[in-house]
């Protein structure tokens, strides 16, 4: 099941904002969510927004304390989303509707969160109410999102005829765009020895297969696209999914994450075809998410999958740009907001090793069998 919607360019990115990200960042949430707000409000031209919306999990600056920060005189719509990384490119239809509804005319939108040194998304712990279900797949190994997806990962890798060299292909082709990338936490050369002497957390995902930990901010401006006519524009927004790799007891295929749910409708909802994708900011917490996800929206045949990594088609200037500033396996973690930023900025021209002629970007957010994806495209 999925919901969709097409906004045919009524919507635009008007601002980009993020703070430097760190492993120890030595400042609260609130302080990295205001740094980062003031910054897209600025990259927008615009004083001060007229609704305010977010998304976390219980780790970040609320709303209204981030309005009070920001000094302004009253708030207008204004929401708070309990999610991680399936709101990375949904949260854009949010601000979209409120624009588009007449509801407002500026939308900030933003993500903070100390990652690395506050709360940690690297183990789940057992509970009564939210997260009981744990206590029956903690004994057989499921002790954080690291083991639950090598589980599908694994699976995956098989059936696809993927091995390790692939998994390093996507990890080097990562840390060689974040060479060129300030931003980035991790900008070295990666060689296949290398990697395969690091730590193996959950077979098949090595410690360099999994994205950063980070602290830091991202904010975006969502504004009326006649009132910023040279901002990218929100063309299309799918969110949806089925039972898969989050809910492994009940999945029919725990490899279909939400991508294979999602494609249709998008494009559908676009009125466009893969081959319009010019440059894919792919929710890569995990290494292997990048082939399923070039698979599931039509980008690149499995059968081909090994090729075009191996080849290094998914670089900056091959024929399949995947992640160009690093993602979140070398950039950061801001919860994949970071790759909406960046997916402004290659359509705006100005992005970490730009794509040549990016004039249509797809950005994704990845929960497992559910997430979101959006369809950006140059004014």
């Amino acid at each position: 099941m999925s919901g969709r919607q097409g906004f045919s360019g009524r919507a635009a990115i008007a601002g980009v904002g993020m703070t430097a990200l760190s492993r120890e960042s030595g400042r609260t949430e609130l302080e990295l969510a205001a740094e980062a707000s003031r910054a897209a409000l600025a990259d927008a031209g615009i004083e001060r927004p007229d609704a305010v919306l977010s998304y976390h999990l219980n780790d970040s600056a609320p709303v209204l304390y981030l309005a009070r920060e920001l000094r302004l005189p009253e708030v207008g719509w204004h929401n708070e989303i309990y999610g991680g990384g399936t709101q990375s490119a949904s949260i854009l239809a949010d601000a979209a509707m409120l624009v588009d509804a007449g509801l407002a005319e500026n939308v900030l939108v933003y993500r903070a969160l100390n990652g690395r040194s506050g709360k940690r998304m690297n183990a789940l712990g057992l509970k009564l109410g939210e997260g009981t279900e744990e206590q029956f797949t903690h004994p057989y190994g499921m002790a954080g999102p690291v083991h639950q997806f090598a589980l599908a990962g694994q699976r995956y890798l098989h059936e696809a005829g993927l091995g390790e060299v692939h998994t390093h292909a996507v990890v080097a082709q990562s840390r060689a765009h974040a060479t060129r990338n300030p931003r980035a936490l991790r900008r070295e050369r990666l060689d296949l020895p290398t990697y395969r002497d690091s730590p193996m957390v959950a077979s098949p995902l090595r410690r360099l297969d999994c994205c950063q930990e980070t602290d830091g901010a991202c904010a975006l401006v969502v504004t009326r696209a006649d009132r910023a006519p040279s901002a990218p524009r929100v063309h299309a927004v799918v969110r949806g999914g089925g039972p898969g790799a989050s809910t492994m007891d009940k999945a029919p295929d725990i490899t279909r994450i939400f991508s294979s749910y999602v494609a249709g409708p998008l494009f559908e909802a676009a009125g466009m075809k893969p081959a319009d994708i010019d440059v894919s900011l792919l929710y890569d917490a995990y290494s292997w998410l990048v082939p399923r996800q070039l698979e599931d929206f039509g980008l690149v045949p499995r059968a081909d999958l090994g090729v075009v990594l191996h080849a290094q088609d998914i670089a900056w200037n091959g024929r399949f740009p995947v992640n160009p500033h690093g993602g979140l396996l070398s950039e950061g973690y801001v919860h994949g907001l970071n790759n909406v930023a960046e997916a402004v900025r290659q359509l705006r021209g100005t992005g970490t090793n730009q794509v040549r002629g990016a004039g249509v970007a797809l950005c994704t957010g990845f929960g497992g069998s559910y997430g979101s994806a959006a369809i950006l495209t140059a004014p």
